[in-house]
């Protein structure tokens, strides 16, 4: 199942994101969730941004397996002109942290004679209005459980010399890693309109047994952890229903109801502290996903007969 959520409002903000960082930004802070950091990583910006100093801020941490959060900070902090912290948005004091950072990745500025620019941006849904108001220890920004919610910039003094310009959440185009796009809607990054709950629980649970198996287990109370890690996630949906007594007339299971209390308890971190790829994970999806598209353009410029791609919104 292809994933795609990209709404009207999302093209006027990457006009105004790029006239933004064309106005002068000396360190973008792009936040990720922390249960996947890579389908949470803007290809689109990572465009736009290119060659700036970037704070890879891996929010939601205290949702998100220890362990593999420690892989994707070492994963982040090897890349070049880049950190990676992990945080909790409601933290209480971040700033200190987030402003200590931004001045490590560009020491040339600060004070009045050069104030430091800071554009922080992410996907929606991921936290970042929560932590905004955190930072300024009040309610800036819009926050709520439904994707898109923020929809316009907002500057914010954090220091003396340090302007924070807050940004809409910013999906992209075209997703080109199928796992992103399950992965993204498992988190409620994408409105809930471009996706069927039942095929992206299925999803979200044949993940979970791969490696959390025992919380599943846990959670719902079900016998032998080993056992349902074998299972197909169409057979261990169907127990969770029977489990939690989400019967219809016949005793048949509502999936759809199972579907839902899935998604929200990983959502909600009811689960556990659960992380759903590794960076080795990403690299072989988006690499996979890469020569898809690639193979796709090729068909598409065969057809009409072009030696090149043609011009396409689709497109980053």
């Amino acid at each position: 199942m292809a994933i795609q959520w990209f709404p009207g409002h999302m093209h006027s903000t990457r006009r105004a994101l790029a006239e933004r960082l064309r106005s002068g930004i000396d360190v973008v802070i792009e936040v990720l969730d922390a249960r996947l950091p890579g389908a949470s990583a803007n290809p689109l910006l990572a465009a736009l941004t290119s060659g700036r100093p970037a704070l890879k801020l891996l929010n939601k941490q205290d949702l998100a397996d220890p362990q593999l959060t420690t892989l994707w900070l070492d994963h982040y902090n090897a890349q070049p002109a880049t950190r990676a912290i992990a945080l909790d948005a409601g933290e209480a004091a971040p700033a200190a942290r987030l402003i200590a950072a931004c001045r490590a990745l560009a020491p040339l500025r600060g004070g009045m004679v050069k104030p430091l620019r800071v554009l922080v941006c992410g996907i929606p849904n991921v936290g970042k209005s929560t932590l905004v108001n955190t930072l300024v220890r009040r309610k800036a920004a819009k926050t709520g459980d439904e994707a898109g919610i923020t929809r316009a910039e907002q500057a914010i003094q954090l220091a003396s010399d340090v302007t924070l310009f807050d940004t809409p959440g910013m999906l992209w185009p075209r997703i080109e890693v199928p796992q992103s796009g399950l992965h993204l809607a498992a988190s409620g990054a994408i409105g809930r309109n471009a996706y069927d709950e039942n095929e992206v629980a299925l999803a979200l649970l044949a993940r979970l047994q791969a490696r959390y198996a025992g919380a599943v287990a846990a959670r719902y109370r079900l016998p032998d952890p080993a056992a349902l890690a074998a299972m197909p996630a169409d057979a261990l949906l169907e127990l969770i229903a029977r489990q939690r007594g989400l019967l219809q007339a016949g005793g048949r299971p509502n999936l759809q109801k199972a579907s839902e209390v899935v998604l929200n308890d990983f959502r909600s971190g009811a689960l556990g502290r659960i992380t759903l790829e590794t960076p080795d994970e990403h690299a072989r999806w988006l690499a996979a996903g890469q020569a898809q598209e690639a193979a796709r353009l090729a068909t598409k410029r065969r057809g009409r007969g072009q030696g090149a791609a043609p011009p396409s919104d689709d497109r980053p």
